[in-house]
């Protein structure tokens, strides 16, 4: 009984250091579209930025991952100019899962840094954006570890041919 005891902690011990050892999921921009750009100069400057975030992250995981509702940042040259709103929901244990966000950007908000003029006839716009997803692992509803994982992109919009492409990166921490 003690040798049977002993062989399947030594068992445990390793599929918990190896095959269950919470993993990084993988996030992989799918793409980032420019939906609209309108923009009124006179008698003062209003319009909007639409744009369509979408990524896929990849739960490596053994276990299933229950986010929280969050909220994606939007920045402009340091000034926060929007806020994307990503909803609760659970990411399947060795699944990938696609989250799609929503941004408006207003003109207005744009134009109250020094530099929008000098971006605007360069026709780029660069955003950065920041995500964090807060939850907790759970494996076979055993063991459940909170975890985040945050991620930042940083977004070019291009004015002239109305596209926008993006570079991510992310963690996640237990």
């Amino acid at each position: 009984t003690a040798i049977l005891i002993i062989v399947i902690a030594v068992v445990l011990v390793t599929l918990a250091f190896t095959l269950f050892k919470p993993k990084d999921p993988k996030i992989i921009p799918q793409s980032v579209t420019l939906e609209g750009f309108r923009l009124v100069v006179s008698p003062s400057i209003t319009g909007n930025l639409s744009l369509e975030l979408a990524v896929t992250i990849d739960n490596r995981n053994y276990g299933g991952f229950d986010y929280d509702n969050s909220t994606a940042y939007i920045n402009y040259r340091g000034n926060l100019v929007a806020e994307a709103p990503i909803r609760k929901d659970t990411i399947r244990p060795r699944s990938k899962h696609n989250v799609s966000a929503p941004v408006i950007i207003f003109a207005d908000r744009l134009a109250a840094d020094g530099n929008f003029l000098n971006d605007f006839l360069a026709g780029v716009f660069n955003f950065t954006s920041s995500t964090r997803l807060q939850g907790k692992v759970n494996v076979f509803n055993i063991f459940k570890l909170k975890a985040s994982s945050s991620s930042s992109c940083n977004i070019t919009v291009f004015i002239q041919n109305q596209t926008a492409d993006s570079v991510c990166t992310s963690k996640i921490r237990l």
